[in-house]
């Protein structure tokens, strides 16, 4: 970045350049004369030797505990980054969404008649189908960590067969709630896999061109299907009655406005996905054994041969890759699935809005590029979301990738700073502006900004356990929380001052640059620790549940009564319906405005072109003082804190605001 000095000086050249032109052209005609100087004028912008200042930053000074703090910062200037070169391709609807994640056998049993059976339950100590002695669908409403007397004869570790549980969470489930979404404020929906699949959570998928056999409403019906399908060739390929339940589910969710991605895993698959069992039949000689892989036949493995499975797990083998792309059958029976999901019989309005796809690292770009390239034919607004966790999303994101990422590099920041407290007020603020620097503005505007999902504990435990890191344990391990449970993690419920700093937390991700997410059940109260204890079946108003009393290594803990927190869902509520009615908080730039370590608080704005906001948040434990005075600008004579209602006047352009401890104020034109 050229310096203040370096700037003048280029400034001042650029102006007599453009006068020496001028002098030298008098003889010309004025149209001539004005045409040759706007040229040379906008070949040195394309140079880059005109002079802005969109690279000016914002300060904040910190003041002395019986003082406000200062800031000079105008909402309706440019951006404290300057962005790069805008993708065509974000679409819009995502930079205005509020995101719900779906985990569908524990949303809601909207039709019980559909409940899975034993046949379809693997044996948790064995790859065979076939669940335990006794076992039966969990009460919904149950104490989670009670075990039932089957579970008891599985073993005395509750993570033992924990996975072995089945709720009967179904698509119906899902329709039947979309007026409870809407209410919510969700504008769109990412479903975990949804594909007919073994395990409970669908990552091991059997067959990608057909939903869960009971995610719908025949089962028995829906295989007699399946059996009369060559799986490899999409001519043969027939709608089951859970397919057609899943296009009603789309059509009804667009009727109230909300888009629908599907979870895509195109690296790995279950044991009992169709190609790997035809492999496990007819061992080398099986047209799909290069489908996947296989490392070695013989008679000494228990499948006739041995192969790769995803980290080492061979639960989910994985597909056969050329160079930096699929194998080209696999890849050919992605796109046509690919296809069949996003155009249903040809017609793109009756398909989903776009795919979320998992471990997107761990599959070639080559590959990456060729399949958006039939993604943006099938639907040129929908959107691809790349599940990676670090600073490789910086290479993942691009007109021919991806368009966003799920943002879990700011849910690192965000819990260290507001939860861990690991970080200052500034360095979370430096970290959050080295997170914007490396995209557009188009892309840091559709970001998925998520805290919890069902790959971490849910965000009202992680702020029961503030002195573990984000996805860590008390030793910095990765995942180390479940082990942890057994000494040290707390798996109580959180009390009101924790619900403060939910509150909290919800109130940044619903106003910072990007769009929220909530996964299933956080607005409903809901605590867990991280997976399988994040996949609790969700809590409904019209439902009584037991309360928590048990603990998994039979520790002591509180009784803890389980029932939907409907103050919570109002204040999420209040939250979506307030980025939906101001433009500021769903596509304004940002600024930061004020920082003060001192007080751990921090302010920024979010301006739009007709509408601004100035965010304050004080995460500390006195009052934060905001005096604030943009320059340039008419601020209206009154202005509106949209939490409390409370109205500040605006003297002389400057207004004062005053927020107490653990809390915000989100102050807009009234």
């Amino acid at each position: 970045m050229a310096s203040n000095g370096f700037c003048f000086f280029a400034g001042v050249v650029e102006i007599c350049i453009i006068v020496i032109i001028t002098l030298s052209l008098n003889n010309l005609g004025t149209f001539m004369r004005t045409s040759i100087i706007l040229v040379f004028w906008l070949f040195l912008l394309s140079a880059g030797l005109m002079v802005s200042n969109s690279n000016s930053k914002t300060t904040g000074a910190t003041g002395q505990p019986d003082s406000p703090i200062h800031a000079t910062v105008d909402p309706f200037g440019t951006p404290d980054t300057d962005p790069k070169e805008m993708p065509a391709i974000v679409p819009e609807w995502a930079k205005n969404a509020v995101w719900y994640q779906i985990f569908p056998e524990r949303f809601r049993n909207g039709d019980p008649s559909n409940d899975p059976v034993p046949e379809r339950v693997r044996d948790p100590h064995s790859w065979e189908l076939g669940a335990p002695d006794g076992w039966e669908i969990s009460p919904w409403t149950g104490d989670w960590y009670q075990r039932a007397a089957w579970e008891q004869r599985v073993g005395p570790d509750f993570y033992d067969f924990v996975f072995t549980r089945r709720y009967g969470g179904d698509l119906q489930g899902v329709i039947d709630k979309l007026g409870y979404l809407d209410s919510l404020g969700v504008t769109a929906i990412y479903l975990n896999p949804v594909f007919d699949a073994v395990s409970l959570h669908k990552y091991d998928a059997s067959h990608f061109h057909h939903i869960d056999r009971h995610f719908g409403p025949d089962p028995e019906g829906d295989l007699v299907i399946m059996a009369q399908e060559n799986p490899s060739d999409p001519a043969t390929w027939q709608w089951t009655s859970a397919d057609k339940l899943f296009l009603e589910l789309i059509e009804k969710a667009h009727q109230r406005g909300i888009r629908i991605i599907l979870d895509g895993v195109w690296n790995h698959v279950g044991r009992d996905f169709w190609a790997f069992r035809h492999v496990r039949e007819h061992d080398a000689s099986s047209r799909y054994a290069s489908w996947f892989k296989i490392t070695d036949f013989g008679e000494e493995y228990p499948d006739g041969f041995d192969y790769q499975g995803w980290w080492g797990y061979k639960g989910l083998p994985e597909l056969a890759e050329d160079g930096e792309n699929l194998h080209p059958e696999v890849k050919q029976h992605i796109f046509d699935v690919t296809q069949r999901w996003m155009a249903p019989d040809g017609d793109p309005s009756r398909g989903i809005d776009g795919w979320r796809l998992d471990m997107a690292t761990e599959v070639g770009k080559e590959f990456w590029r060729e399949w958006h390239r039939l993604v943006r034919r099938l639907n040129p607004e929908a959107l691809t979301i790349a599940e990676i966790w670090g600073d490789e999303a910086r290479d993942y994101i691009a007109d021919d990738l991806f368009d966003v990422v799920m943002n879990y590099r700011w849910a690192y920041a965000t819990h260290a700073f507001f939860i861990q407290q690991a970080t200052s007020a500034s360095q979370f603020t430096d970290r959050l502006a080295e997170l914007r620097d490396d995209f557009p503005e188009a892309v840091n505007l559709a970001m998925q900004n998520l805290l919890d999902g069902h790959d971490t504990e849910r965000l009202a435990s992680m702020i029961v356990n503030s002195e573990y890191a984000y996805k860590g344990g008390m030793d910095g391990e990765e995942q180390a929380k479940i082990r942890d449970i057994g000494s040290t993690y707390n798996v109580r419920a959180p009390n009101e001052k924790e619900r403060e700093l939910q509150r909290l937390i919800a109130l940044f991700q619903f106003t910072y640059t990007g769009a929220p997410m909530i996964y299933y059940g956080t607005e409903a109260g809901m605590w867990g620790a991280d997976d399988p204890d994040d996949r609790k079946p969700m809590v409904w108003p019209d439902m009584e549940f037991d309360d928590e009393i048990n603990h998994p290594y039979s520790r002591r803990r509180p009784r803890d009564p389980v029932a939907f927190d409907h103050d919570l869902f109002d204040w999420y509520a209040m939250l979506a319906r307030l980025r939906g009615e101001r433009e500021a908080l769903r596509t304004g730039s940002f600024r930061l405005a004020a920082v003060s370590d001192k007080y751990d608080a921090f302010a920024f704005t979010r301006t739009s072109r007709n509408d601004f906001a100035i965010v304050i948040i004080n995460r500390g434990d006195r009052d934060f003082t905001l005096e604030y005075s943009p320059k340039d600008i008419d601020m209206p004579r009154q202005v509106s804190d949209q939490i409390t209602g409370e109205q500040f006047r605006v003297r002389r352009g400057v207004i004062q605001v005053t927020v107490p401890p653990r809390s915000a104020r989100i102050i807009t034109p009234p």
